[in-house]
């Protein structure tokens, strides 16, 4: 069996723009990310850490680390999912988020799951 199919974690995001907490005169735009994390490999994985870059639409960089998300350290069995939802501020009505989780697999492999690159927008920004 090859180490992709032994650990595969597919990262799916959706975003939503939260009006009601932006205020655009004072450049604050507040986005809110859902998070859908699938085990699609062999083993049974558990998220330790996480990495964010985010970007904003001044090219403004920011990264943040830390344990876990939301307070978990989620193990996930193959072919089961975790979901969360979390958010950003940002200066700028555009930006984008990227990164990765790191991973132990319970064979004590640890590896990387990749978060692709996503957009976060203000309704009308982006065509």
């Amino acid at each position: 069996m090859s180490e992709t199919s032994l650990y595969d974690i597919r990262v799916s995001v959706r975003t939503q723009f939260i009006a009601s907490q932006s205020d655009p005169d004072n450049n604050r735009f507040v986005f809110a990310y859902h998070i859908t994390i699938l085990n699609e490999g062999a083993r049974a994985a558990q998220l330790l850490r996480r990495r964010w870059l985010i970007i904003d639409g001044d090219n403004k960089e920011q990264e943040v680390t830390g344990d876990g998300v939301v307070g978990q350290q989620p193990v996930i069995q193959p072919g089961a999912s975790y979901e969360y939802s979390s958010g950003c501020v940002l200066d700028t009505e555009v930006g984008a988020m990227e990164g990765h989780y790191e991973m132990l697999a319970d064979d004590g492999h640890l590896f990387n799951a990749e978060i692709p690159r996503f957009i976060l927008a203000a309704p009308r920004v982006l065509h």
